[in-house]
Formats: structure tokens, sequence, C-alpha cells
């Protein structure tokens, strides 16, 4: 009898531990922050990708997760179940059918144990996902050469190469020999970078000097080995490889926890990790077995340092923005060692449940880029090459996830063709001074200007077939193909017709990073009038500083009201204290504070959004992003601050915003230019730049102190000597609630200032403003459910703007609540 029970027991515990069954090891759901990438798909998300991309919050004690994917709530009928998986991410490797679903996952531990399932979330597969599954483990590794090379060619495709070279791709082939060359002539040095002496202030203009100089020392020696590696393998000349092996033999000797060093300058390791695959993988035909072993020893090293820094890191804790970027190096390290180096497999296994699962971070399928202008064309420039890697190693296309399909919109309606200078993100702006040499020498411009987005452009436009984007390449020289080995692997796909965007609506929201381009035409920014505004639920964190509510105003190829301040150093004290803070941007702050700087925490969002053809209107909030102290401490300054932005276009911006503080407050109203302010009282200020003119009506508050300086607090370096011009408004009073009306008039020339009434009722205010014989009238209520009437208009908590010919006739309204 008692055989009989232990028996029983025995298979009970059994089946208990198969189905699930856990003694103490608990799941941890903790919800994600700001700072972490999320569950995945999140409750009730409609999928742009199917299958989709999963993920969950990793843990420490857990060895493999479990996830199941059904059809029915209470998973009766699995439609997908995956074991086994090592990674807190996961892309099934088919096709699911569309419908709705519902998923669950489970961890297990070294003991086998398992944790009860996950709350159950749900998600939609619509009938026109973008089908994109992720090959198993298996099978992706498989598809990668087993010989050499196996970045951006595959050895079975040089001799067709080497045809090409002497037939259609001969222009791309001579300027590869006149290349190498030069580098024969004039061998790059491979000197290993000097450490910091210890003297050194971190952050000073020497130290910045050293930290740049060493990632153009580890880029000039290493792709200057690449370019002669591949080339050779076209040419077949010996003394490019030749010149290619002593480049990379000389470069493998640096201490890999040195100068180069990811961990101790990832500006000279990201790159020296990706250059040196490639110059291994085109000239391992002429390395002996010791020097392969050599090799694979720095590959070892080198990539094991990266991995363990970015796993499981980077499939959670997300948005740091190297982090972002050097996770793609690694797998082309991993590409080229697959195979041969210990960690290399799992180094592509990463690098693809990355690209599948957790890309890009700092936006999402709208297209936008919380970083700004210079961050997108440079990390995205900087993917793509990812992006032809995979092509070629495995055959599948990166390029089909949504984002890219949307990508090139961001540059269209951000820096509209002629642009010479972007506004929102570290390194949108850079003069000469803050362009020190040799520490962007990388680039080719001094400024961010729009011709700088051609060459992704291009090879956007090309692998999604968008007109659109194809006219923007055009109208600045034409599509640029890849430099160097890269574009004669890779030319251009195909050649796309372009269509001009006259379809196109003038303005645009990127949702996801919070950022409205307001714009009076797409053709050609001298003749363009554009307000940006952001407010973002990204945050003021990485690269992306710019304070929620936060507005710029261009006009006519001109910067009127500008964000301000120099970015020659991240985090240097002018970049951290100026930059970073709210009153360098054309914003409001409260008592002397801004908002949380250059935090996932200090979130705003875009409340509300229209365009017309007349009209553009768009409402931000940002009252939370204003917290003082910390931890236990920490309390808000604020329970409300909206700002809306009506666009009468092309010559009238209202600016309408609406601020509830928790105790009496002085609030200062910031503006910013690039010369001195023309002020003789608050309805009539200007700023001018070049030939074109802002007028500015400070309607209300009254009474408003007015000062203007032109310097920062702190100043930059004292190499740069550029100033801008910084005008303060404050109330002259605390208040609990304050109200801010404002009209923006840009003009070309010499014009009269708009006639403007604005008459405060119940419920809010009326303003009427005239321009020539036309006029505008906008209700401004002051509360999200007050009652306003006036000149022929009604509303109930909404803002109404309306344009009418100059015999009253409305010609377009458009209304907007604070929170559509």
């Amino acid at each position: 009898m008692k055989k009989q029970v232990c028996l029983l027991t025995f298979l009970l515990v059994s089946l208990l531990f198969a189905g699930g069954y856990t003694t103490g090891l608990l799941l941890d759901e903790s919800p994600a922050t700001e700072r972490e990438w999320g569950y995945r798909p999140s409750e009730g998300m409609i999928s742009a990708v199917n299958p989709p991309s999963f993920c969950w919050r990793p843990q420490k004690d857990i060895i493999y997760w479990e996830l199941e994917c059904a059809i029915t709530p209470d998973f009766s009928t699995i439609e997908y179940r995956s074991s086994g998986i090592a990674m807190n991410v996961h892309c099934p490797p088919r096709i699911l059918p569309a419908g709705r679903y519902f998923w669950r996952y489970r961890g297990q531990d070294q003991a086998g144990q398992f944790t009860s399932w996950s709350q159950t979330r749900d998600f939609t597969l619509p009938d026109d996902a973008t089908h994109m599954p992720l090959p198993s483990r298996q099978d992706l590794l498989a598809r990668i050469p087993s010989a050499h090379p196996r970045l951006f060619v595959r050895p079975e495709e040089l001799p067709e190469l080497r045809e090409l070279a002497k037939g259609d791709r001969k222009p791309q082939y001579d300027q590869l020999i006149a290349t190498c060359d030069q580098l024969l002539a004039n061998p790059p040095s491979t000197a290993e970078p000097f450490l910091y002496p210890e003297t050194m202030q971190r952050y000073g203009y020497e130290w910045t000097l050293q930290w740049w100089g060493n990632r153009l020392h580890v880029i000039k020696a290493l792709d200057g080995a690449a370019m002669l590696g591949f080339t050779y393998q076209l040419s077949g000349k010996r003394e490019y490889g030749d010149l290619a092996k002593k480049l990379l033999l000389e470069c493998a000797r640096w201490d890999p926890f040195g100068a180069s060093g990811y961990r101790y300058n990832d500006e000279a390791g990201m790159p020296y990790t990706c250059y040196f695959a490639r110059a291994y993988t085109y000239i391992h035909e002429l390395l002996s077995e010791e020097e392969r072993a050599v090799c694979r020893n720095v590959a070892a090293v080198r990539g094991k340092q990266m991995y363990e820094h970015l796993y499981p890191r980077q499939l959670w804790d997300a948005f740091v923005s190297h982090n972002a970027r050097a996770w793609h190096f690694l797998g082309e390290l991993g590409i080229a060692f697959a195979g041969e180096v210990e960690g290399a497999d799992e180094w592509v296994w990463f690098a693809m449940n990355l690209t599948y699962n957790v890309y890009p971070i700092w936006s999402d399928e709208d297209g936008g880029w919380h970083e700004g202008f210079s961050y997108w064309h440079s990390y995205i420039g900087r993917f793509k090459w990812w992006g032809l890697a995979v092509r070629s190693a495995m055959d599948l296309n990166v390029f089909a996830k949504p984002y890219f399909y949307q990508a090139g919109y961001f540059a269209m309606y951000h820096m509209p063709p002629g642009r010479d200078a972007a506004e929102f993100g570290d390194g949108s702006v850079r003069i000469k001074e803050t362009n020190l040499v040799p520490l962007f020498g990388e680039g080719s411009f001094l400024r961010e200007q729009a011709v700088n987005a051609v060459p992704l452009m291009s090879r956007l436009a090309a692998e999604t077939g968008n007109g659109y984007w194809q006219w923007y390449v055009e109208q600045m020289g034409g599509p640029v193909e890849e430099p160097g080995y890269i574009g004669f692997a890779y030319p251009l796909p195909r050649n796309v017709k372009a269509v001009e965007p006259d379809d196109l609506p003038t303005s645009r929201l990127f949702r996801g990073t919070g950022l409205a381009c307001l714009n009076t035409t797409l053709r050609d920014a001298r003749e363009d009038v554009q307000v940006l505004f952001k407010a973002s639920q990204m945050g003021t964190q990485s690269h992306g500083i710019e304070s929620s509510n936060s507005f710029a105003l261009w006009a006519y190829g001109e910067r009127l009201l500008i964000r301000t301040g120099h970015y020659y150093m991240y985090g240097a004290p002018h970049h951290a204290d100026w930059v970073w803070e709210t009153k360098s941007q054309n914003n409001i702050t409260v008592n002397g504070h801004g908002q949380v700087k250059h935090s996932p925490f200090s979130k705003g969002k875009i409340a509300a959004f229209k365009t017309a053809p007349r009209i553009d209107a768009v409402v931000g909030e940002a009252g939370e992003a204003y917290r003082i102290g910390g931890g236990d401490a920490e309390h808000r300054l604020l329970d409300r601050f909206t700002r809306a932005i009506l666009f009468v276009k092309p010559e009238l911006i209202i600016v309408y915003d609406r601020l509830e503080a928790r105790e009496p407050s002085t609030f200062a109203y910031h503006l910013h230019a690039l010369n001195q302010f023309q002020m003789a009282g608050q309805q009539k200020i200007r700023c001018v730049s070049g030939d074109v003119s802002c007028d500015i009506l400070m309607l209300a508050p009254q009474n408003l102190i007015l000062s203007q300086t032109d310097q920062y607090d702190p100043n930059p370096w004292p190499q740069i000597t550029i100033r801008d011009w910084h005008l303060t408004a404050v109330t002259d009073t605390k208040s609990l609630k304050k109200e801010f009306i404002t009209l923006y008039r840009p003009h070309r020339g010499v014009q009269s200032a708009p006639k403007a009434e604005l008459s405060e009722r119940d419920g809010g205010y009326v303003l009427k403003v005239g321009l020539g014989d036309e006029s505008v009238v906008a209700l401004l209520p002051s509360a999200d459910k007050a009652g306003l009437a006036g000149e022929g208009l009604a509303s109930c908590g909404e803002i109404v703007v309306q344009y009418r010919t100059g015999k009253g006739r409305a010609v377009e309204t458009v209304r907007i609540a604070a929170n559509e």
C-alpha cells in the first residue's frame, strides 16, 4: 500500500511540474518604467508586423522562458507555443493567421521549476500586417557562409562582382583602386591610441580632442584595412591584401581594455569592432592559422566585453543612445567570426533578436526620431550597414519593418529642401566654432543641413519605392550611393520615379516622439514658414533634450525663434546646465524652475493635433514635467501647462498657454533669437534675421517685466564666442493660475505689426486679428468645458480658430479640444 501511495505521489508531483507547478519561484511582473522597453505586444495593441514581437521583463534566476499565444482567453486553443527561449524577447519563425490573440509567458530556473503564468494580454494581427518572421537560431546561423568573405559579399558572389568591376560598376571600381593606391602611398598609422593622462580634465577641450581623435584614428586604420581587403578580392592585387593584413595584425596588438577598448572609449571601441570584422573576413585567405588565431582571440575578448555590457540590458533597459547602435557593430563581428569564436553565434542571435523585437527604440511606426535630425541620419545611416550585412549573410530584408516605410517623412517635414540647419535634438545646429576640428571631422558639413539627409534618404527611397522621398533627394542633387566598398557591393536597388509632394498635407505629427512639424510648403525651405513643436512622452532623455511645449519658428530660410546653446561635448557644464534647461528654449519656467532636465520621467504629450489647408492646430501638455526635489521630497509645481499653437498659414501664429500652479507662483516666458530683440513694450517686440522679421505681441497677461541678455548661464568654452539673445518676460505678481496669449507674425521686408483685439469674457478670451483685408477670430476658453461666445462663434471648452475674408466670410474653421 505504501509503495502505491509513494508511486501516486511521485506521479502527481511530476504532473504538477509538467503543468507549470511552482514551488516558490516567483515571476517578476512589475510594470515597466519610462526607462524600459516594456511588455509587448501591450494590452489591446494592433501589431504592425506578423508575427508580433514579444518582450517581457528579464529575471536573473530564469534560464529559459515559455510563451503561449492562443485565440481563446482561457488558452484552450493554442495557435503558437515556444519553450526553451533563452532571451526575454521572441519573434516566432512563422506567420500567424490574422485575428485577435491572447498571450502569456512563464519562466524556468536551473532546477527545472516553473513560475506561474504571467497575466494575459491581448493583441490583434490585422490582415495587412507586414510579414516578418524571424528564422530559428539554427536556421539563421546556417545561412551565414562557412567560408569567407561574409560581410556585404558572399564567396559565391565574387566572380559576378569581378565581372561587374569591368563593366557596369567600373566607375565605382576605379574609385576603389584610386583610394587603395593612396593608402599604399600613405598608409595610416597603427600606433596604439593613448590613454587619457590622469591630470587631464574630463570633458575639457584637450580631453575632447583625444576622445574623438582616437575614434578617427581607429577608423582610418581599420576601415583602410577593410577597403584594401575588399578591393584585393575584386582586383587580385596582392599589394592591397598585404597592406590590409599588416594593418589588421598591427591593430590586433592593441590592448582591448585600453584606449580603443569599448568600455574605455566606446566611440573608438565600436568602430574597431565592425571594421576589424570586415578587414578579417576580406583577407581571411591571406592569413595563416596562427594569424587567424590572433584575430579570433581579439574578437573573442572584444566581443565578450561588448556582449556582457549589452546583454540582456539592451533587450529591456533599451534607452541608452550609444548602446542602441553598439549592438549591430557586435552583430557584424558575430557574422565574421561565427563558428570560429566562442560566443560569436550568440552575438548574431542577440543582434537579430534586437533587430526584430527592440528596434527602433527612438521612434515607433510613425517615423519620427526622439534624438532629433542629427542623430536620426547618423544612427539610421549606420543601421543601414547592418541591414545590408544581414541581407548578404542571411538573406533577410530588415528594411521591411514598418518604421522604414515612414522614416523618410521625418526629413521631409522637419527639413524641407534647402534648409541649412535643424533645430531640435543635440547637434542640430553646429556652427564652425562648435565643430572644433578634429572633433567632428568625420562628417562632411559644419551645419546640419537638409542635404545631409540625402545619402540616407536615397537608400530609404530605393528600399521602399517611395516617390516622395525620391523627389526630396532630387531637389538636392539627386540620389547618392553608399561610399566605398559597401556602395560597390550594394548599389541602390532600383530607380524610383519621383512624385512631387503637392498632394501631401504640409504639416505632420510624429506622435510617438511628440513632434509636430507645421509647414506652409514642403517644396523649398526658403519659401516655407515652419513651426516646430515638441511635447514628448519620451521625456528629455538622451539627445532629445528639448522640454515639452517648446517651439521654434523658421521663416523663408531664416531662424527666428530658436533653441539655444552649443553642443560640443555631451554633459559638459554649458550643455548640462544651459542646453538641457527649459530656460534655454522657447518655453515657460515657474518660480525660476524648469522641467526635470535630461530625464525619461520629464514627460509631456501631444494632446491634440489637426491640420487643414489654411490652419494648423496642435495642443501639448507638460504640467507633469515641472517637479523639484528628489526622492520622497519631490513635488510637482504645476497641475497643468497646456500650450496650444494655432498656425494661420503663412502669416500668423497664436500661442495660448494655460498654467495652474499648486502654490502662488511667478511665471517667466522665455524667447530666444540669433540677434538682439527690438523692444518698445510687451506688444511691440520684433526679432530679425537676414531680411526676415517676426513681430511679437504679448497680449496677456499685462504688466510683464521684460529683459534680455546675450549671455548663457554658464557660457561655453572660451573658444566659442558666438552668442544668441534671450528675452524673458516675467509676471509682476504671484498667482495660482495664469494664461499667456502671444501673437507672432513672420514676414519678409518691412510690414506693420498685426492689429489685435483681445477681450476677456466669462469662460475665456475672444481674439480678433486683422491681416490686411482679412482677419482671424479665435475663441480661447479658460477651462476645458467653459462656455464661450463671440464674433459669431461659440464653444464649449474647445479652441476655435476661423479665417475670414475682408467681407467677413468664413474661409476655414478649426476646432480643437485640449485633449482629443
